[in-house]
């Protein structure tokens, strides 16, 4: 119970709030139906492209973020969220990650609208994936701007953790790569267009920030 305790207190307050409402909005849809059910999923807020241009049902591309295709899918979206989010908090605070996440997500999910359109294959898309993919951007372009300055993460090790999580979706079925892509172009943008006006950590003083570039 203790480490439990310990656990929840190390995190970073805004990150640990998205994830447990991920989990409650996860408890909640379980105890309503199947998450495993496209149909239940997009009759309950889930990204379908025909709904949110169409119909105007653009509260999906918020919504679908919150959502997931059983219990796995919550797991494995989670467990990376909690520690790549943790990190993004505290090397920009927390108002940068939030919109980072956000935005980013949004971003995503857009694409995800806009190229199911262009090609007319339509599917239901649920999950923090292409949020997550904006935190990963975004933690790529800080290593890049600070140059060595994060001790955590290194370019190799960002381009690696990048490349290896697109190409698993590249070569997995039933994933929203369009969501994934956008997401992290997304998050890699807006921290390049932060970088001048945030504290990347609160080691790193923003005149040694800039004096880098």
């Amino acid at each position: 119970m203790q480490e439990a305790a310990d656990f929840f207190k190390s995190r970073q307050p805004v990150n640990l709030a998205v994830v447990l409402t991920n989990i409650a909005v996860f408890i909640i849809l379980s105890i309503l139906g199947d998450t495993t059910s496209g149909y239940f999923m997009v009759m309950h807020g889930a990204n379908y492209a025909p709904y949110v241009v169409e119909a105007g049902e653009y509260y999906r591309l918020i919504t679908c973020m919150f959502m997931h295709f059983g219990i796995q899918h919550l797991f494995n979206n989670m467990l990376v969220l909690v520690f790549l989010g943790d990190e993004l908090e505290k090397l920009g605070g927390k108002l940068c990650y939030l919109v980072i996440y956000l935005v980013g997500g949004i971003a995503g999910n857009l694409i995800s609208v806009i190229y199911d359109m262009q090609t007319g294959a339509y599917s239901v898309s649920a999950g923090a994936s292409g949020a997550i993919f904006s935190v990963i951007g975004a933690l790529l372009a800080i290593v890049l701007l600070n140059r060595g300055k994060i001790p955590s993460y290194t370019k190799r090790r960002m381009f690696l953790m990048a490349s290896l999580s697109l190409l698993q979706g590249l070569t997995s079925s039933g994933v929203d790569n369009c969501a994934h892509i956008g997401g992290l172009l997304a998050g890699f943008v807006l921290a390049m267009l932060f970088h001048r006006k945030l504290t990347f950590g609160s080691k790193i003083p923003v005149e040694d920030f800039r004096e880098d570039f």
